[in-house]
């Protein structure tokens, strides 16, 4: 997995400070996490290519998070996109988007499809061979999710030492991958632990848009690789904050604590401050392992 932030910054955009966006790459798909304004210049600038985008997930309705989309879908249409797109987002969402294409006249030549939610749990919302996505539900202003990446176990890997020691045919090799036991031409048993090694273990990404300190989506991160939490404010705004039904970093790191995640990476600074370190100072009391999201900035997974 590879986590490209796109924007991290709440509110309004401004020159250096872009919106909530970020793409998370899983085995050479694309998936867009929230679409602020902008979102698509700032693909262009660090240079991804988003026709392979296929899947969007909007957390939530408020404008820094889901402004850039009619003009990403407008500008797909433009291009000549034939692939299918898949939106995910709250109920609303195909009301806003299709209103919008309807009275500029500008009905996509692609497949569009909307996944709208509703649920107050987690839901399991995608899924195919290699990942699964669950909603987080989130306590905000309006109805907000983040969502949880999950990669499913993969196959059995070959041990390319221990399997020289036998005679094995290239077209059983997918035969211990999928962890069974092998029989030969001469009638010894082969047995499946000798010669695979466990597959690669599975990597979690959890995406924790806007949201007030939220206990209940502890047991929903609990050991993800990586978590992403908003952090709008310094603990000297935390009124601001639960008034906005925001957190802040110290708030974002407790909740990191908690899950015992393996890495934190605070966003959604308010545009009120102009050095960021103090969120890393206020975090770290509480968690160690935490980073700051930038603009273009990328994290391996």
């Amino acid at each position: 997995m590879k986590l490209t932030i796109l924007g991290c910054h709440s509110a309004t955009p401004l020159e250096n400070a872009h919106t909530t966006s970020q793409v998370l790459e899983v085995k050479d798909h694309l998936f867009l996490i929230d679409c602020g304004e902008g979102t698509q210049i700032q693909l262009r600038n660090q240079k991804i290519k988003f026709s392979r985008i296929k899947h969007i997930f909007i957390s939530h309705l408020h404008g820094d998070h889901f402004y850039g989309l009619v003009g990403l879908v407008s500008t797909f249409r433009l291009l000549g996109r034939t692939a299918d797109l898949h939106v995910y987002g709250p109920k609303g969402i195909k009301e806003v988007l299709t209103l919008q294409l309807k009275l500029a006249n500008s009905w996509t030549n692609y497949n569009l499809f909307f996944h709208e939610l509703e649920e107050n749990e987690s839901t399991l919302i995608f899924e195919d061979d290699t990942l699964r996505v669950h909603t987080l539900p989130l306590d905000h202003r309006v109805y907000t999710n983040g969502f949880l990446f999950e990669e499913k176990p993969g196959l059995r890997r070959l041990d390319k030492e221990k399997i020289k020691n036998y005679d094995i045919p290239h077209y059983d090799f997918q035969r211990l991958k999928l962890g069974k036991d092998l029989i030969l031409e001469d009638g010894s048993l082969v047995q499946n632990n000798k010669v695979t090694l466990n597959p690669k273990p599975i990597k979690r990404y959890a995406f924790c848009s806007d949201t007030a300190y939220n206990e209940s989506v502890v047991h929903l991160v609990e050991g993800v690789d990586l978590l992403y939490h908003e952090a709008t404010f310094l603990d000297a705004h935390e009124n601001l904050a639960e008034k906005t039904k925001h957190s802040t970093a110290a708030q974002a790191a407790k909740i990191a604590q908690l899950a015992k995640v393996k890495r934190l990476v605070l966003g959604h600074f308010s545009s009120r401050y102009r050095d960021k370190s103090g969120f890393l100072t206020e975090a770290a009391p509480f968690f160690d392992a935490v980073e700051l999201a930038a603009d273009g900035k990328t994290f391996d997974i």
